[in-house]
């Protein structure tokens, strides 16, 4: 429960951070559109996130569309994680099986430039 709260209040923290950071409309405006994904690897938990310029959507499950997807061996890591995400954190969680990345890396170097101006 702890995870689905974090991943809904995620979605508010990207839409507010659309309407009142210039960086953050600048550096979304570079990328035009972004979909990205959090889920637990079995799926239990999963939200998405579509973002261009416009509007930024957040919605549960994971379609099989998007450019990013950051899976977390479960919920527990993932709060761990999402509490304090930092590309060291990233680094660490790659390297001992608690996160895998769906998608290219440029795709999360694009996620990080982003999630710093919020």
């Amino acid at each position: 429960m702890k995870l689905k709260l974090m991943l809904w209040w995620l979605g508010v923290m990207l839409k507010r951070a659309r309407s009142r950071k210039a960086a953050f409309r600048d550096a979304l405006e570079k990328l035009q559109r972004f979909d990205w994904g959090v889920a637990t690897e079995d799926l239990t938990i999963a939200r998405h996130y579509r973002m261009t310029p416009q509007a930024i959507q957040s919605d549960v499950g994971l379609p099989i569309d998007l450019a990013l997807e950051l899976r977390f061996r479960d919920a527990e890591s993932a709060t761990r994680f999402l509490r304090r995400p930092s590309q060291r954190a990233f680094r660490e969680g790659l390297f001992n099986g608690q996160l895998r990345l769906v998608g290219d890396s440029r795709d999360l170097e694009r996620l990080q430039s982003l999630l710093k101006h919020l």
